[in-house]
């Protein structure tokens, strides 16, 4: 799967989902495909998503759970002060 053939939309789509939970994780800036993940660049940090959760967000996001959501956003880590 390259950036190309990823739906961009749906990386922001969880974003939104995730501001809900915590709204420290800021708006969608860029993102990196890797095997089994996707680190995605936010204004105020990055979070890591499985390729699974941004293929379900894509296809059925009814079917995440709260708890899918909360397990992402903790994946993040905020951006290093200058």
């Amino acid at each position: 799967m390259t950036k190309d053939t990823l739906p961009t939309y749906a990386i922001v789509e969880l974003l939104i989902r995730l501001a809900q939970i915590g709204p420290h994780i800021g708006d969608y800036k860029d993102h990196a495909i890797y095997t089994d993940t996707v680190i995605v660049k936010t204004t105020l940090g990055h979070i890591t998503f499985s390729k699974s959760l941004i293929k379900a967000q894509f296809n059925q996001p009814e079917l995440i759970s709260d708890t899918e959501l909360k397990n992402a956003a903790a994946t993040f880590k905020p951006a290093k002060k200058a």
